[in-house]
């Protein structure tokens, strides 16, 4: 149970109460099997060689955290678009401030057909536990190729994703005041990647969602709420339409609040959910999603708070944490031009340093944060400003 007793630290929280959830969530069994495998011959084979087996989990499970001379050793996939850059100036900050962290930097080719490299990637992550990423892309048009993120999700067991959407008081918004937790599905839903072509022109594709799955990302949103003080979870669904499947996500959540009397439970059909955050963003506190609708709301309130660059998410197993930009957004268009705004990267920085329990290092650097954004106003272009991407890391450097 370290994983949990981690994250509830890296909050400044009591670790018992996460400690229960994790003995609650090893009791609910593996995670239904994702794998394409009946796609294509070739891919079967990239599959075995990245997929995880209870033997190859007890093995790293049963390895130190790569820790040497008081320094945490944490993987680095830089990605694509902005992420090198950005993952290049976090480095030379944590180095010149004495951060304790060594990366153990990995690329991904988003051209690749094999997975090769996502192996490596993959066994960094189970070797050290923890990995600061951009956004990897897939170019590849093969079906049978699946989408690098999936993939890193799929085979860690990042079950569930979490985004803090809250908004800066020194950037102007279209809402201010904004506090809302999302808590993801990351390994169920439409992103299971279950696609065949059953005639010529006419295509399935499965939604597939688990009981299991759904339990432990439930007990997970309340244990959080729990924890972190929060009044209400709203579960978002479209269960009028998909009965079955969002029914019986609706249904889990509706069973497991009954476990916690004091957090109120409440649910919103997606539809109604997308115009009630845009008209009224405050009524909401902890909203429980599945996977689609968990990426469309995360974007949806990045636009309500003025920008992409600005959200930070985190995604873990039992095992494993990867912290990351909440838009997952590659900025392609504006790399190497020194105007990509570093704030959700740098807030992710600041979220994985937290799970280490560096909380000096991560109270500093949230602080020079606050700071640049809030008091100094030193803003990039999508959040209305003037300033580079060199100037707000000149001024994080001078405040940690």
């Amino acid at each position: 149970m370290a994983f949990f007793s981690r994250l509830i630290l890296s909050s400044k929280l009591s670790s018992s109460r996460f400690h229960r959830l994790g003995e609650n969530l090893a009791s609910v069994g593996p995670r239904a099997n994702q794998s394409l495998l009946s796609q294509s011959a070739s891919y079967q084979q990239s599959t075995r060689n990245i997929s995880s087996s209870s033997v190859e989990d007890e093995f790293f499970r049963s390895l130190p955290r790569a820790k040497y001379g008081g320094r945490h050793t944490v993987t680095l996939l830089p990605g694509l678009g902005i992420g090198p850059e950005l993952s290049q100036s976090v480095k030379q900050l944590f180095r010149v401030k004495g951060v304790p962290i060594i990366f153990e930097e990995v690329t991904i080719n988003p051209a690749a057909e094999g997975m090769e490299e996502m192996n490596n990637a993959i066994t960094s992550i189970r070797r050290n536990g923890v990995c600061l990423k951009g956004n990897v892309e897939t170019r590849s048009l093969n079906p049978a190729v699946i989408s690098r993120n999936v993939t890193l999700r799929n085979t860690l067991d990042l079950f569930v994703s979490t985004y803090h959407c809250l908004s800066y008081p020194g950037v102007k918004a279209r809402h201010q005041d904004v506090n809302v937790v999302i808590v993801r599905q990351n390994t169920d839903g439409e992103y299971a990647m279950k696609e065949h072509e059953a005639i010529p022109g006419v295509v399935e594709c499965l939604k597939v969602m688990t009981k299991p799955n759904a339990e432990r990302l439930a007990r997970f949103a309340f244990e959080y709420a729990k924890a972190r003080r929060r009044k209400k979870i709203t579960t978002v669904h479209k269960a009028n339409i998909m009965k079955v499947s969002d029914g019986m996500f609706l249904e889990v959540a509706r069973e497991m609040a009954k476990q916690y009397p004091d957090v109120e439970h409440d649910d919103m059909i997606i539809d109604n959910c997308c115009m009630q955050l845009v008209s009224n963003p405050h009524q909401f506190d902890v909203i429980l999603t599945t996977n689609l609708y968990g990426s469309i709301i995360v974007n949806l309130i990045a636009g309500l708070i003025q920008g992409q660059g600005l959200l930070s998410g985190q995604n873990y197993s039992e095992q494993y944490a990867v912290f990351e930009t909440a838009t997952r957004n590659t900025g392609t268009d504006i790399a190497g031009k020194n105007i990509a705004n570093p704030i959700a990267f740098l807030s992710a920085s600041a979220d994985m340093l937290y799970f280490l329990k560096l909380q000096e290092h991560a109270n500093r650097l949230r602080k020079a944060i606050n700071q640049v954004i809030n008091v100094d106003k030193i803003h990039t272009r999508d959040i209305r400003g003037e300033a580079a991407t060199s100037d707000v890391f000149s001024k994080i450097y001078e405040y940690m």
